[in-house]
């Protein structure tokens, strides 16, 4: 299967998740990813709002966290810090999606200490199936934002052995579904 049919696919499988399925989930997504210790130990997250069913990390927002989020600004992600509980701060995007406000504080690559990372899929060694806009590998390709640990969110049905996969692509650190959270890259610990 290519990644246009494997995406197809795999989009289809979440939104069949039932809501109460989607959130019980989410909510085991989220428990792993607290009692990691790179996730307690950093002090700034970018993150992501939910979109079509992705999980739903929002729990997470009430931690005492610096949080960012990121803004589509032409083919690049800008991230933005905000109080994503505040709605006045957020707006809805062009992809439909929420993010910041344009003059919510710029996140620059060294005050940042963990991504996580949506994924349509992932695979065991760490490369992520997305929508198919690049946006991810674009930014795991810079050298700025190469130093810094990511991990990717996704349900446990789209953790697949393999992926198929381009030269652009950039894997991930770790992987979080809601069954555990394992490590990838043999250079941090999660």
């Amino acid at each position: 299967m290519n990644k246009a049919e494997l995406r197809r696919s795999l989009l289809q499988t979440r939104r069949q998740l039932s809501p109460e399925v989607w959130q019980a989930q989410s909510a085991q997504i989220c428990a792993h990813l607290q009692t990691s210790s790179q996730f307690q130990q950093a002090k700034t997250i970018l993150a992501y709002f939910s979109f079509r069913q992705e999980v739903d990390l929002s729990s997470l927002f009430r931690l005492n966290k610096v949080w960012g989020f990121p803004r589509c600004v032409e083919q690049s992600l800008s991230w933005h810090q905000c109080l994503p509980t505040d709605a006045a701060s957020l707006r809805t995007g062009k992809y439909g999606i929420l993010e910041p406000l344009p003059d919510a504080p710029v996140l620059s690559p060294e005050a940042v200490d963990l991504i996580l990372v949506p994924c349509v899929a992932c695979d065991d060694r760490g490369y992520r199936l997305g929508y198919g806009g690049g946006f991810y590998d674009r930014l795991l390709t810079s050298p700025e934002w190469q130093r810094i640990p990511t991990i990717g969110i996704t349900f446990a049905f789209a953790h697949l052995s393999q992926l198929p996969i381009d030269a652009w692509d950039q894997p991930l650190h770790a992987i979080c579904t809601e069954h555990r959270l394992w490590q990838i890259s043999p250079i941090r610990a999660f």
